[in-house]
């Protein structure tokens, strides 16, 4: 099972949903990173279910941090985080096994890993293991120096209206169902020239570690999909002073894999959550017919608004990678 991610900023998640921790051990970090557990705080407490339609899975999320120096500084070595489980229902999950949820990785696991392969919370592909890319994410911006990160939810369920975003979850919620959403990510101060063409193009990279969230099903980078509908005569970034800055961001601050300086400006697609409380109608393994699937347990109506400090954590460990190659 490989969940490693890096050349230089190597990252490597570990645990699972109900398993005794979850964590993630980063190597690569320079000397002299200022981690004591007060750094994670705010970030982790983004991730937090606090709403209306979110999660009553109630964890601490207190980071225990490996590796560090007596007064809280990086060593040179690897640092490990870890955060310990202790609210979980893992009997809620044993039916799955042989009734899988729809649109959650409840087969394709077992199949691949065998039938002794623990499902219990969502297993790997739960969204509890976002907690270890959140923290993950907090030592990438500690790297970066004064890049300066916007990231918020913009549409949830077709809606642009930030003001309806917690009624339509609310609203959701209540109808044991589920919502999914768009959020955008925009960062400023970019440096210039990180990434290579093609393979380790700046998007490559920025978009596979997107991709490695639970629930993300579309990257788009700049005008995205929308620039298949243009002109290059409307839509090209027009060069307006010697620093490389452009009239417009239609590229979204990349152009031939390479960030220009502009803002990077990335969205992100999250699917509707797969396990609602809906009578479903699936394959039943034991019983080899199809049947119906109420799902209990405990999940967010719209994963979306809680994605959004993931998704930022995700950004800024592919720019701090890309930038710890450039030396």
């Amino acid at each position: 099972m490989n969940n490693s991610f890096g050349e230089i900023l190597r990252t490597t998640i570990f645990g699972a949903s109900h398993a005794e921790e979850v964590g993630v051990r980063i190597e690569g970090i320079p000397q002299g990173v200022f981690l004591a557990q007060d750094v994670f705080t705010a970030d982790l407490e983004r991730r937090r279910p606090k709403l209306r339609g979110e999660t009553p899975r109630s964890e601490d999320d207190m980071p225990i941090i490996e590796g560090l120096d007596s007064e809280g500084y990086t060593t040179g070595d690897s640092v490990t985080i870890k955060f310990i489980n202790r609210n979980k229902r893992s009997g809620d999950y044993s039916r799955f096994e042989y009734h899988p949820r729809p649109s959650h990785a409840d087969l394709v696991q077992r199949r691949k890993y065998g039938d002794g392969y623990d499902i219990s919370g969502g297993g790997m592909a739960s969204g509890r293991m976002t907690v270890a890319l959140v923290a993950a994410g907090v030592v990438a911006k500690q790297l970066l120096g004064g890049v300066e990160f916007d990231t918020r939810l913009k549409e949830v369920a077709g809606c642009c209206d930030e003001s309806m975003f917690e009624t339509i979850i609310a609203e959701t919620a209540a109808k044991r169902d589920s919502v999914g959403g768009v959020v955008e990510c925009r960062v400023s101060n970019m440096p210039y020239s990180l990434g290579e063409p093609f393979f380790d193009s700046a998007e490559s990279v920025v978009a596979h570690l997107l991709f490695s969230i639970p629930g993300v099903k579309g990257v788009e980078f700049g005008d995205g999909f929308e620039c298949a509908k243009k002109r290059g005569s409307e839509r090209n970034d027009m060069i307006v002073d010697a620093e490389g800055r452009t009239l417009t961001n239609n590229e979204g601050g990349i152009n031939g894999g390479i960030t220009n300086g502009n803002d990077l400006v990335v969205r992100v697609a999250v699917k509707p959550t797969p396990s609602i409380s809906l009578e479903q109608h699936t394959y039943n393994f034991e019983r080899g017919e199809v049947e119906p699937l109420v799902i209990g347990g405990r999940h967010d109506a719209c994963i979306a608004r809680r994605a959004v400090v993931v998704v930022e954590a995700m950004v800024a460990l592919a720019l701090a990678e890309l930038k710890l190659r450039e030396g």
